[in-house]
């Protein structure tokens, strides 16, 4: 392994990182040195989390291995595949985020606007909103007695999803009757508690589990995503192998040989020492265009804290972007190129799309468009990202690339698996707890308590009292 350029034996991800070194970046990067005096530290943290692994204190790890649960999944899906044209999750943040990202990446960009001979699989659909105009929009559009709703809440009490809920329950009630509702509902939640398991066991709704200790942005590898997806059609033992094969090599003890361990290490410093408080990751594919959303809520909400686990107040964390490129190239690469120095781009690339275009050698007597003919469209965007990277590092801005040779599930699974263990290393680097969320809770209250929850109440009266309601600035 070269000294700038970590990739594992599948070469399923390669991460790039020269254009974060000093020797390379000058003084805005960061010298072999000062990563190197994080060995130590990483050592510690390497072992503190294999031993939390190994007492079951942190289960996302073991995920890519249970292939019990998977057989069982699979055969789920088969048989719903038989009776539907349309699959609806109703879920959101961390209940529907990683869902959407492995459908846009696996399944072809116009999945649901082929018609159902060619495309073989049902259509995918997550409502990962209560907008009244989408969910009208949604329900307009699939049939209820050819669709499926799976409700996804690991505590049965998510305002935005139980709502959905009980509009999607009351209108199959309503039109195919109550019999039919266990036909056109199943559940994703805790294996044994909370409001949507006392349902089901009264009612009869299939259910599914959310493994305990499993936090929902933390949850893509287990049925709350590999269910909706296998159903459309994703290869979701595929998935699993690739992140089995990270499980490998990002639970290595090494720094320099454990991309997550490396990749977590160089942003933090970038964060610490350089002050790149803003971390952008840049697909440069449409197809991992939603893998920046999963990422942007997994970095924000497990490093976002105003706590330290020992109870200082060191309001942690790095602000998650996102940027599609070429797109964003035309938007918001000004500001990364010449704004405040305060970012650090994180490249997401392929080697070779599933699918080309050659661009036709047509206009030869115009010189500014002609040299375009011949070339293929991933040869301009391959270009345009290499230039992108080159030209902020000309700059003087730090910059990282993970590649993957192609999006397969065996590559898409593998990142997915390196950026969760990264993302959990760099909560003992922040000195947080990366798998709770304590600030969003205060939102959730105050909701709750104007719209009436019991055991609420107080939230609503602190929220009318609150500086909010003394006074308005609006203006007309």
């Amino acid at each position: 392994m070269s000294e700038k350029k970590s990739a594992p034996p599948e070469a399923l991800v390669e991460l790039d990182y020269g254009s974060v070194m000093a020797d390379v970046l000058g003084d805005s990067g960061l010298t072999k040195g000062e990563i190197d005096d994080f060995k130590s530290q990483m050592a510690g943290i390497h072992k503190d989390l294999m031993n939390r692994r190994k007492n079951g204190e942190l289960p996302f790890y073991d995920l890519p291995f249970k292939t019990k649960e998977l057989r069982k999944l699979r055969r789920s899906a088969d048989e719903i595949r038989k009776k539907v044209d349309d699959f609806v999750v109703l879920g959101i943040g961390g209940s529907a985020l990683g869902t959407s990202a492995v459908f846009q990446a696996l399944r072809p960009l116009n999945h649901n606007l082929v018609e159902r001979t060619k495309r073989r699989y049902p259509r995918l659909f997550v409502a990962d909103n209560v907008d009244p105009e989408g969910m009208a929009a949604l329900l307009n559009l699939v049939d209820p007695r050819r669709t499926i709703f799976n409700v996804v809440s690991k505590s049965g009490t998510t305002s935005e999803t139980m709502a959905q809920f009980m509009v999607v329950y009351d209108q199959i009630r309503r039109s195919l009757g109550k019999s039919s509702l266990k036909n056109h509902i199943i559940f994703t939640t805790d294996p044994e508690k909370g409001l949507l398991r006392s349902l089901a066991e009264r009612q009869g709704f299939e259910c599914f589990d959310v493994p305990p200790g499993v936090g929902g942005r933390f949850s893509v590898l287990t049925p709350v995503a590999l269910l909706p997806l296998a159903v459309a059609g994703v290869n979701v033992a595929e998935l699993l192998k690739g992140a089995a094969a990270a499980a490998e090599s990002c639970t290595r003890p090494n720094l320099w040989q454990n991309p997550a361990y490396l990749f977590t290490v160089l942003t933090y410093a970038l964060h610490r020492q350089k002050g790149r408080s803003i971390l952008v990751m840049m697909p440069y594919a449409d197809a991992l265009a939603r893998v920046a959303d999963w990422f942007n809520q997994l970095w924000a909400e497990s490093l976002g804290k105003r706590l330290s686990t020992d109870g200082r107040v060191v309001k942690a964390g790095q602000t998650p972007v996102k940027a599609v490129g070429a797109t964003d190239q035309h938007s918001q690469l000004q500001l990364y190129m010449e704004g405040p120095e305060d970012k650090v781009v994180v490249f997401l690339g392929v080697k070779s799309f599933r699918v080309e275009i050659r661009i036709p050698p047509l206009f030869k007597e115009e010189k500014d468009i002609a040299y375009l003919g011949g070339w293929s469209l991933g040869d301009l965007i391959r270009t345009e990202q290499t230039a992108t990277a080159r030209a902020l590092t000309g700059a003087g801005r730090p910059n990282m690339t993970f590649t993957l040779p192609k999006v397969t599930p065996a590559s898409l699974g593998y990142l997915i698996y390196l950026l969760e263990t990264a993302t959990v290393a760099g909560g003992y680097l922040y000195q947080i707890n990366p798998l709770d969320q304590p600030g969003v809770e205060a939102s959730k209250h105050f909701t709750y308590g104007l719209m009436g929850r019991p055991g609420f109440e107080s939230f609503k009266t602190e929220f009318q009292k609150g500086p909010a309601s003394k006074k308005k600035y609006i203006v007309e």
